[in-house]
């Protein structure tokens, strides 16, 4: 890269939902917005969860000066513990978002090492060749900012996730004017989210949400359990204000709801009565009537505090006839088998399930901009260049047409992948280049050495089991003394199946004998003709492939 260009790219966030990254650098200026985490789909067996590979940062971390967090969700700030493991930078962010990544440090032991700035729309930063300076935007979740990186090339715009809410529930108004002020100076290059740019209209207000939430309270003849995001702090005051309408105490069920909320508290952004907030201890005590209770879960995670409610495994609350359930969260793409599996089980236990889109129960809208949503916020800008980002393939396309829609000239929209960079010189924009970029999985304490291997060999087992053979053969004449054992999991039930397995012994005796004694000695040879004859002896006999482990001991 020559050291007067100006590049942008992603390290996560490009062509998918989840886990974002993004990166402005301008010569040896690096700034880092936002670092997600992505949870895992069901073909990730044992995986945790997914972070951006950081082999980028790691090879320059000596020009990383700052990391800028947009907002407090998972998939813009799940991934700082393990950032924090390898790059030591500042985090830059506002009050409510350091709350909740002050949870996460604390969590890995990271948090006295760590050094933690707050912002707010107002601040205005320098880093090297970089000024950054900030706008306030509306989303589902206290504090979120857009950013505007100053450059010697131009103005680049970050927008963070935002929709234009005019009447936002928690007073925090979009700042229309600050943006009109940064188009009118000039936008060389918008980076926008695009996870509803396939949905027509503006996105509705969070006011909406209030109304309907009263009015289900009002109804409700025994327990009434809402679950929605524990970060959208807007709905859970909303549910805080419904209960106290309606006389009601309220529990908080779900590790997530408890931090979110004392954080939300404890600095400000949650109000809830004196005395209203009780332990779930209590709730089997009071009348059903005189209960609400706020839980984690409404994305059908089957550890989460609604998935055991569901199925009656929640130690201390149970759901009964006559409770209602509210699903104050529309699923996100991937989890609706999930959330139809709990949804399923409530009816099983009798209760009253409000469920279903947003717009068609009125407990839900999305903290994401509709097309128009995002027209507006182009027009403002009016950029040169623009970059959709935070959405599958087809949505950065529905995206591209809008901003064609509204002026913007057709070839200076580039859709890129995570890893692929735009370098703008002298005001000319090019993609021609790519860095090393992909997903690294977080398994228990591991983190990235988990590969495809590993998880092709958890597919295999989890699919066809395995098959485990242990011979053991005399170290000076190469014959076998004793076995084989064959042990299986997962394949066939061994009692069941004595014949078939009397049979793999024999070949396994006949693959062994087979061999030259020099062909014994090398166990690589020997593993693979016991592997080759045995596996395509059970692919005819079963149709299936187990993972086959031969064990040989010599003594």
């Amino acid at each position: 890269m020559n050291e007067n260009t100006l590049s942008i790219f992603a390290l996560g966030g490009m062509n998918e939902i989840g886990k974002n990254m993004y990166v402005v650098q301008y010569s040896d200026d690096i700034i880092v917005i936002d670092c997600g985490g992505k949870f895992p789909d069901e073909t990730l067996l044992g995986i945790d969860l997914i972070i951006p590979d950081l082999t980028y940062l790691e090879e320059n971390k000596d020009k990383i000066r700052a990391l800028i967090v947009t907002h407090g969700h998972e998939d813009h700030i799940g991934g700082i513990p393990y950032f924090f493991k390898k790059l030591n930078v500042p985090v830059y962010a506002t009050r409510f978002t350091l709350g909740l990544i002050e949870l996460k440090l604390e969590e890995h032991r990271l948090l006295r090492d760590t050094e933690l700035v707050t912002i707010t729309p107002d601040s205005e930063l320098q880093f090297g060749t970089i000024g950054v300076s900030f706008f306030r935007v509306s989303h589902s979740i206290p504090d979120c900012l857009g950013i505007v990186f100053h450059t010697p090339e131009g103005n680049v715009v970050h927008t963070g996730d935002f929709k234009f809410d005019l009447t936002p529930a928690d007073n925090q108004k979009v700042d229309i004017n600050k943006m009109a002020r940064i188009g009118d100076k000039g936008v060389l290059a918008l980076i926008s989210e695009s996870t509803n740019a396939e949905r027509p209209g503006l996105t509705p207000s969070e006011q909406m949400v209030a109304s309907h939430m009263n009015e289900a309270f009002m109804k409700a003849t025994g327990k009434i359990f809402v679950s929605t995001f524990a970060s959208n702090v807007s709905r859970v005051q909303q549910v805080v204000d419904a209960a106290k309408n309606t006389n009601r105490k309220l529990a908080l069920l779900g590790r997530s709801m408890v931090n979110v909320v004392s954080v939300a508290m404890e600095r400000g952004y949650l109000t809830i009565p004196e005395g209203m907030l009780m332990d779930a201890k209590e709730v089997e005590q009071l009348p059903p009537e005189k209960v609400a209770i706020l839980c984690t879960g409404s994305q059908g995670e089957p550890n989460a505090a609604l998935a055991r409610l569901a199925t009656g495994n929640y130690r201390d609350v149970n759901i009964y006839a006559d409770d209602t359930i509210i699903f104050a969260a529309s699923p996100i793409p991937g989890n609706e088998k999930d959330v139809s599996r709990v949804i399923d089980n409530l009816f099983k236990l009798g209760a009253h399930v409000i469920y279903g889109s947003g717009s068609s129960t009125g407990m839900h809208v999305s903290g994401h901009g509709y097309q128009e949503d995002l027209k507006l916020m182009l027009t403002f800008m009016k950029p040169k260049y623009f970059i959709p980002i935070h959405g599958e393939y087809r949505m950065l396309h529905h995206h591209r047409l809008l901003a064609e829609s509204v002026g913007i000239e057709p070839g200076n929209t580039f859709i890129m992948k995570n890893g692929e960079v735009m370098d703008i010189q002298h005001g000319v924009a090019r993609q021609t280049r790519t860095i090393p970029a992909g997903d690294t999985f977080v398994d228990g304490v591991g983190v990235g050495d988990i590969g495809s291997v590993v998880l092709r060999d958890r597919k295999q087992l989890s699919e066809d089991g395995m098959l485990i053979t242990v011979i053991t053969l005399s170290r000076s004449e190469q014959k076998i003394i004793s076995g084989p054992d064959t042990i299986t999991r997962g394949f066939v039930f061994a009692k069941e199946s004595d014949a078939l397995l009397r049979e793999v012994n024999k070949l396994v005796k006949q693959a062994v004998n087979d061999l030259e004694n020099e062909e014994r000695r090398q166990w690589n040879i020997l593993k693979q003709s016991i592997k080759k004859s045995v596996g395509q002896f059970l692919f005819s006999k079963t149709k299936r492939k187990p993972m086959i482990i031969p064990i040989i001991i010599e003594i």
